[in-house]
């Protein structure tokens, strides 16, 4: 049996893009995934639509709410929330993703790059989060047994 996953994580510059293309290749050899069926916001632009092609969508309420809208229905509907979180990088939606699973009683998984394991972060983002992993753990978690740790870096 494998689980649905809300794929949080940010892909606004060459460090947040580094670390979702690692994390999405992980999930995708994790067998206790179904990538198929996740809720990838990447993929779910409303109307197909990412500002970066389109900057005059940053100022178009019914893009923003239909984007917003759709990333809260995968959050409700996927099994897990797994949020690629940079220490040093901290992205704003992905804190209010991680919050918000939290708060409807999803698991959530953090998953952190290897060569910032163990960095400082953010004690209201981590506390929404279940259990923090290395990037490299990521393809042999087992989403069908997710689990609680503490995080062993420190928390601001």
């Amino acid at each position: 049996m494998s689980k649905t996953i809300y794929f949080g994580s940010g892909w606004f510059n060459e460090d947040q893009l580094a670390a979702y293309n690692d994390a999405y290749m992980a999930l995708e050899q994790n067998p206790t995934v179904d990538m198929y069926n996740s809720y990838i916001p990447r993929e779910h632009q409303y109307h197909d639509l990412e500002v970066a092609d389109h900057p005059e969508l940053l100022h178009d309420r019914e893009w923003s709410t239909g984007t917003f809208r759709g990333d809260i229905n995968g959050i409700k509907t996927s099994d897990v929330t797994v949020a690629i979180y940079l220490p040093f990088d901290e992205d704003p939606g992905l804190a209010m993703e991680i919050g918000y699973a939290h708060a409807i009683g999803k698991h959530v998984l953090m998953v952190i790059p290897d060569e910032h394991y163990g960095e400082d972060i953010n004690l209201m983002t981590w506390g929404g989060a279940d259990n923090v992993i290395k990037m490299s753990q990521l393809s042999n978690y087992n989403f069908n047994r997710p689990t609680f740790d503490f995080y062993e870096g420190g928390v601001y």
